[in-house]
């Protein structure tokens, strides 16, 4: 009577949870950058593979890189999968364009979005050629999704005037959750997942949350504005301190560690390729063989191949070349304190360097001083002009005379001698 009741039951469809009915919860936290697109892109390829009905990206982030933004946009808009945007607390700046990149925008209460004026690494407005593509992108961003394109344009031009929202003129619009509601920049507000997946029709689905996993968080963290300056500064700082210290010790260990997470870091993030790491050890063997090669050919190749793989595996070109520019002036800061002021000599160069020194002190002589000759007298070989030739005890001698003409066959005397120069004066 069990198999029979249990077979009964199998041919009924279950409406507790369907063969698509699957759920990623995907986390949107701290600054957007190319760390956190690699992640996203790994996370919507998941959720592709497993047929899932909807991904929620717990959103709540004050902005980042707009490069990096504008890939997730693209990521969201490309994929068939239906996308959320659950704004838990903040979608600022580019965390607000990913937002309305989204299929759909849902917000706690208390939560904000917008604020997205775009600047430059010295936190000044840009230039009018990147706020141009800006706009151009919030306004792409809210019309693919039905979304009045004013007020995403508001969110970056504090030109356009909303007193009603408080986004007067010179003020950028940011949407409090009811605002946004009201505006139809959001479906709802929720308070908890729970009331969220009851609301999409998906109390019954699976969830599944992707994490970040450690290589992730840690290429994030390498990938930061803040980091990169950081890590290529205590890089050249430990190779620098490392030529004035014995051995190969800790500084070298840490210059060396801290360059190898700066290319695993921008590796994982997607930013650069194994060839680009290739690219610097080719640079440090060429200026290796710079110390032993002649011309300087070799080395002005090492640095170039070196100072080209740092930016090509850089996000942003600007952001790079500030980022060397502080490493190279932090070198040579510490160099000059290492030499001038610790009075350290670098012992790496100690091997191909020739520091010996021919002195007197030492018993090196260019030529013999012949103080024997002083006072001794003789006769002008030569017309003395007035250099020449004499004849002093039987010996011939270059002579020079005090500035005087001294003819030939005249007496003379030698007055003073400086190494291989004998003066002499007519007697």
């Amino acid at each position: 009577m069990l198999l029979v009741f249990a077979l009964c039951l199998s041919l009924f469809p279950s409406d507790t949870k369907g063969d698509n009915d699957l759920v990623y919860i995907v986390p949107v936290e701290d600054t957007v950058e190319k760390g956190l697109s690699a992640f996203l892109k790994r996370s919507i390829k998941t959720a592709e593979e497993n047929g899932a009905k909807a991904v929620i990206l717990e959103v709540n982030t004050p902005g980042g890189a707009v490069d990096a933004a504008g890939e997730i946009g693209k990521l969201f808009s490309d994929t068939p999968v239906k996308t959320i945007a659950w704004v838990n607390n903040q979608a600022l700046s580019a965390g607000a364009y990913i937002s309305l990149n989204a299929d759909e925008i849902y917000m706690v209460p208390g939560a904000t979005m917008g604020s997205a004026a775009i600047i430059d690494s010295a936190g000044n407005a840009a230039d009018k050629k990147a706020q141009s593509y800006w706009l151009a992108a919030m306004k792409t961003a809210a019309e693919q999704n039905g979304r009045d394109p004013k007020y995403a344009m508001a969110m970056a031009d504090d030109r356009i005037d909303l007193p009603e929202l408080g986004a007067e003129k010179g003020k950028l619009l940011t949407l409090t959750a009811e605002q946004a509601k009201a505006i139809g920049y959001s479906e709802g507000t929720v308070k908890t997942l729970d009331e969220l997946l009851q609301i999409l029709g998906l109390e019954n689905a699976e969830v599944r949350s992707i994490e970040e996993s450690f290589a992730e968080k840690l290429a994030r963290f390498i990938t930061h504005p803040v980091v990169v300056p950081i890590l290529l500064s205590i890089g050249s700082l430990g190779l620098v301190v490392e030529l004035y210290s014995p051995g190969f010790g800790i500084p070298g260990f840490m210059g060396l560690t801290s360059l190898l997470l700066f290319f695993y870091g921008h590796t994982v993030a997607g930013l650069a390729g194994y060839e680009t790491f290739l690219l610097f050890v080719m640079g440090v063997i060429l200026l290796i063989l710079e110390l032993f090669l002649p011309g300087g050919i070799a080395g002005a190749f090492g640095i170039a191949a070196i100072i080209g793989s740092l930016f090509l595996a850089g996000e942003n070109v600007v952001h790079m070349a500030i980022s060397i520019l502080i490493a190279i002036v932090v070198s040579l800061i510490v160099s000059i304190l290492m030499a001038k002021v610790f009075g350290k000599k670098m012992k790496f160069f100690k091997k191909i360097i020739l520091t010996d020194s021919t002195n007197t002190e030492n018993g090196y002589v260019s030529n013999v001083n012949r103080l024997d000759l002083i006072g001794k007298e003789g006769i002008a070989l030569t017309p003395l002009r007035p250099s020449g030739t004499a004849l002093v005890e039987d010996e011939r001698i270059d002579v020079v005379t005090e500035g005087t003409f001294i003819a030939k066959d005249s007496k003379v005397k030698v007055v003073k001698t400086e190494g291989s120069k004998i003066v002499v004066r007519q007697i």
